[in-house]
């Protein structure tokens, strides 16, 4: 008989809940179960699903099979851990460890829950008044999921909004046209006149039938001079009625398109200011197609559908005035279809919600096809993937059509409907007038009234009605824009910024550590640089190098600890004023379409000519420059690919250098270069290091000799600190990576790497051979990439 599913954690998985009612079960009581997690590695690092349980009684474990179980004791403790994507739980005492688990980050979250319960429960602590544990400052605590980085945000409980937008997000858009606020009241009151003036002409057809067509058919002779005066006012209010909608239109044109612009503007520099984190997570034709496409749609809006809605209300409104006005009854019969299209706009306006936000969605996923595939183009054709890329783009293209589709049937049954209903209210209308002209309850002159405006309302009605789909395109823009705008930066503007002042350049971490997401990237590190000192990071890759200059330079800000530059931490000083202390050197450094002045001068605008050429000699660039037919006025094209790479590196450091940074960040600035050009670009790095605090991470001992010290990075700590001799002398970490990559060297030596055996050749050869096989040597020890 099949045992009974226990209720004590409707959460855990029915089949650990049968595994835990078995005989070898030493879970006996689970009304106090705290925590649990499914572990998903053995020890071999294997996949395979384990159960971790903690309650009162102590710690289970079980693979299904076999039971382990460990009761609480004081002096026990969960030490945890990551690195490269593999966490670990270990039990411990305090000298002895009882037993290690391993787990994907996918179940981190969990882990640090039971973690969090486990140091209450053997501490006997209770967590203080108002104080986060470590699992609530780094969990969700409704989805358990991790918070980003820097954030108090949940990814999975608050993602970008994707909920279907609303026509009310178009009101947001009030913080844009407040400023031309008197524009708009000035265009509003000429819409009224002009719409008033559109209404007068059906009017005086009243009168003109009755005082002057209808007396001629009885035999009455036509009065010419009344005709005349009535046609007169007709042609009158059309003119006045034409220049007041060209003024309107003119005038809101000019405001909608401000208002644009604006958009556009403060989009992008929101933009700006936000992290890298945020940029980590989105696509470059995604952030393209919003702040060009959509804000195009909402222009055009704003410029046009907006007016004509106003338009349309007010003109069905005061129609409808004037119906009532003239025959309360007739009136009845004319706006009866009325409540059925309304009903009929808002079901339609709430799929089209639906169906204009996927729209957007997926064109935005053909424009990140194109982001990608043109400025990839070299790549492309030299793996000849032109017709993989060509197949992306047309499957892209035709889930785009797909989607257009369902939306256009939606949309070609509601046009026609309404165009059905007004049709249909109108021969209404018709009929009914006839019956009390019959009768003689009004006269022809105002039935000929009444079809004058009701043409015009039901025109206006269907109008209005069309323009729910541009109103919900509209609004589906004006989200994704906000998407933007509401988000807040990781990296914030400090509240009471004091001016930076003289910089030495001092930096001090001190408890440094970061983490993405459920990723601890680095911890612990403290470390001190003085002014003027050349520090090397290496490491194995992966170590936390980069992160730590991402940090330094604060395009992400720390989880823990301070970084602080001449003893004020760098996240009081306002990000601008410290970014321009900093000159940074890529590894691949990047050029903007261009000249080559233009780059130089990137970081400073307003520099002179006889600056950039000093920058550019003493960069070493200024000799290859003047080898170009344009000299420095020549374009580098798109990225700088006209240039070679160590062309576009030795701009990167004359850049650098024209700002006259006080700290400046070499990121393995000579990683991907010959050894001629290295030479050209190490003497410009000579150049540039002079007098400033230098933090390098290269793997070429060609670049971190001159370092004062080396700083020895190890998943995310810093394990060594000292001189190249210092450490070699210690033998431990770095002079293991020393050892490794000196081997790797002598095996392309011995692999053939340079060529002929040198015994093959005279005597002045194997000389030059030999001065290649130490630079092959040189180039490849070091601190590890």
């Amino acid at each position: 008989m099949k045992p009974e599913i226990l209720p004590f954690a409707p959460s855990l998985p029915s089949h650990w809940q049968l595994v835990l009612q078995g005989e070898k079960s030493p879970v006996r009581s689970l009304d106090a179960l705290l925590a649990w997690v499914e572990l998903d590695l053995d020890a071999d690092l294997r996949f395979e699903k384990s159960l971790l349980l903690l309650s009162e009684q102590g710690l289970f474990w079980t693979d299904g099979k076999q039971f382990e179980s460990w009761s609480l004791e004081r002096g026990q403790h969960l030490a945890h851990g990551d690195h490269a994507g593999v966490g670990h739980l270990r039990l411990e005492t305090a000298d002895s460890l009882l037993r290690a688990w391993y787990f994907t980050l996918a179940v981190n979250p969990q882990i640090l829950r039971l973690q969090s319960s486990f140091k209450k429960l053997t501490r006997g602590e209770e967590q203080s008044k108002g104080e986060a544990s470590e699992y609530d400052k780094q969990v969700c605590p409704v989805c358990l999921s991790p918070k980003s980085s820097n954030s108090d945000s949940c990814p999975t409980c608050d993602p970008e909004d994707d909920t279907p937008p609303s026509t009310w997000t178009l009101f947001k858009l009030w913080r844009f046209a407040k400023p031309y606020k008197k524009q708009l009241a000035l265009g509003f009151v000429l819409t009224l006149l002009s719409t008033g003036a559109t209404l007068i002409p059906p009017y005086l057809t009243m009168p003109l039938m009755d005082h002057v067509l209808i007396p001629y058919e009885k035999g009455n002779p036509i009065d010419f001079h009344l005709a005349s005066m009535y046609l007169l006012a007709l042609f009158g209010a059309a003119i006045v009625a034409w220049g007041l909608g060209w003024w309107k239109t003119y005038l809101l044109a000019l405001v909608s398109e401000r208002i644009g612009a604006d958009l556009r503007n403060t989009t992008f520099e929101h933009l700006l200011k936000l992290s890298l984190e945020y940029f980590g997570g989105k696509r470059t034709g995604d952030l393209i197609a919003r702040i060009g496409a959509e804000t195009d749609r909402i222009c055009v809006f704003l410029s046009l559908y907006a007016l004509d809605f106003i338009t349309d209300v007010i003109m069905i409104t005061m129609t409808a005035a004037i119906l009532v006005s003239i025959d309360p009854l007739l009136a009845l019969v004319t706006l009866a279809p009325l409540p059925f299209i309304v009903w009929m706009i808002h079901v339609v306006r709430d799929r089209l919600r639906f169906g204009f936000e996927k729209i957007d969605r997926m064109w935005s996923e053909v424009t990140n096809i194109l982001a990608d595939t043109i400025p990839g183009i070299r790549v492309v054709k030299a793996f000849a993937q032109e017709d993989r890329e060509l197949k992306r783009f047309v499957d892209s293209n035709k889930h785009n059509l797909q989607i257009n589709d369902r939306v256009n049937r939606v949309w070609g049954l509601f046009s026609p409907t309404v165009t059905l209903l007004t049709e249909t209210g109108l021969l209404v209308v018709w009929g009914f007038g006839i019956w009390q002209v019959a009768h003689q309850k009004v006269t022809v002159g105002v039935l000929i009234a009444f079809l004058a405006y009701i043409g015009r309302f039901y025109i206006r009605l269907d109008s209005m009605s069309r323009i729910v789909s541009h109103t919900q395109k509209a609004a589906a823009g004006a989200k994704r824009i906000f998407d933007i705008l509401d988000h807040v930066s990781s990296v914030p503007e400090p509240i009471n910024p004091a001016p930076l002042g003289r910089v030495q350049g001092r930096l001090s971490l001190k408890g440094v550590g970061f983490r993405y997401g459920n990723r601890a990237v680095s911890k612990g590190i403290d470390l001190d640089i003085a002014p003027g000192e050349m520090i090397g990071l290496v490491g194995h890759s992966g170590s936390g190098k980069s992160t730590l200059v991402n940090l330094i330079c604060r395009f992400y800000d720390v989880s823990a600890g301070s970084i602080s530059l001449d003893g004020r931490d760098i996240r009081s000083i306002r990000i601008a004023d410290y970014r321009k202390r900093i000159g940074l050197v890529l590894q691949e450094p990047f050029l903007f379409f261009g000249t080559i002045a233009e780059n130089i001068a990137y970081g400073k605008s307003d520099a002179t000519r006889e600056e950039i050429i000093e920058a550019a000699r003493a960069a070493h660039a200024h000799e290859f420059i003047l080898r170009l037919p344009l000299g420095y006025d020549s374009l580098v094209g798109e990225r700088g690919q006209s240039l070679s790479g160590g062309e576009r590196q030795r701009i990167s450091i004359a850049r650098a250098l024209l700002i006259n940074p006080s700290i400046l960040i070499l990121d393995e600035a000579t990683s991907s270069v010959d050894t001629t050009t290295e030479k050209e670009i190490q003497r410009a790095l000579d150049n540039l290091v002079k007098g400033r605090t230098t933090i390098a991470i290269a793997h070429r001992l060609s670049t971190l000799r001159k370092a004062d010290r080396l700083v020895v990075l190890d998943k995310g700590e810093i394990v060594e600190i000292g001189s190249h001799e210092q450490l070699m002398e210690a033998q431990g970490a770095y002079f293991t990576l020393y050892q490794a990559q000196l081997r790797h060297a002598a095996e392309l030596v011995e692999g053939g790497a340079i060529g002929e055996s040198l015994e093959e050749l005279p005597e002045e050869q194997q000389q030059e051979k030999q001065v290649d096989k130490l630079e092959v040597i040189a180039k490849n020890i070091g601190g590890g990439a």
